[in-house]
């Protein structure tokens, strides 16, 4: 039992507390840290469970990413994708589905691909998610390298 980022090893109470928490092992170093981004970026915890599920099979994904003119949740910035975490599902009235809408076709003209996952995927298939995930980025460094 070591942590994903440092391998400190951790002592059970660590590792039950971070894999409670997060669903991996993280030192207390780490796991306090990521709590912290969390809170002052307003970021669900799925996210950081998305993170380190992707840095699992060798994904390197930015968290929190500041675009110019808004934090991502995730970004994986070699291919242009920015990953945002549904927080719930909201009833949207027409004018803010317009405003998404305008806002995604802004971002595509720019070359960056989004996709939102909801919170509740992550959480009960996480594995499934983040194979999906890896392939949506194997296909974009195809078209990457195409351009």
């Amino acid at each position: 039992m070591t942590c994903l980022e440092c391998n400190t090893p951790l002592s059970y109470l660590d590792h039950r507390n971070a894999i409670e928490r997060f669903g991996f092992e993280l030192c207390p170093a780490h796991r306090e840290r990521m709590e912290r981004l969390l809170k002052q970026k307003d970021l669900p915890e799925e996210t950081v469970i998305l993170y380190y599920g992707l840095k699992e099979i060798g994904i390197a994904s930015m968290l929190a990413w500041w675009d110019g003119k808004q934090t991502i949740d995730l970004a994986v910035s070699r291919v242009k994708l920015n990953i945002s975490i549904e927080k719930e599902h909201e009833l949207l009235n027409s004018e803010d589905v317009i405003q998404a809408l305008e806002k995604g076709m802004m971002e595509f003209k720019d070359g960056f691909t989004n996709i939102r996952i909801p919170k509740s995927l992550i959480r009960k298939d996480l594995r499934r998610t983040v194979e999906n995930i890896a392939g949506i980025i194997a296909d974009l460094r195809v078209e990457v390298k195409a351009i």
